[in-house]
């Protein structure tokens, strides 16, 4: 029989449950590490967001601006045509990719709509009308 020194006997039962982690409170805080960091890096984005949206808001005021651009259309995926106001002139330009070009100089400005007027009616009275019902029938 081979006899082993008691020190190793007591050694290794030890060995063996330092070497397997506990299970209950391993998985557990590695769960609550992760959600701690996902909610971190959330916390972040969300932060930047609202960041880029100040710095954006602290820019130049819209009514300060000298160049006001009054309307735009597509003519392609590439180009487009956009009116742009400056001082008293309105400027049709023409945009393409790389080059901008100065189609015409308008010699009496385009009346531009009120942005308070409304260009459409709301959904409800659409519908109203095209049924045919006025909206003191809905009463």
């Amino acid at each position: 029989m081979l006899a082993l020194p008691l020190s190793a006997l007591a050694a290794e039962p030890m060995a063996t449950a330092a070497a397997t982690p506990a299970v209950g409170s391993g998985v557990a805080g590695q769960l609550t590490q992760l959600v701690f960091g996902l909610l971190l890096v959330l916390g972040l984005i969300f932060f930047l967001a609202w960041l880029l949206r100040r710095v954006q808001q602290a820019g130049p005021a819209g009514k300060g601006q000298v160049i006001e651009l009054i309307g735009s259309r597509a003519l392609g995926p590439r180009d487009r045509l956009m009116l742009v106001q400056v001082g008293n002139e309105q400027i049709l330009l023409g945009l393409s990719p790389g080059t901008i070009t100065a189609l015409h100089v308008l010699k009496e400005p385009v009346p531009v709509p009120s942005t308070s007027e409304k260009a459409t009616p709301d959904f409800a009275q659409q519908l109203l009308k095209i049924l045919g019902k006025d909206q003191k029938d809905t009463k």
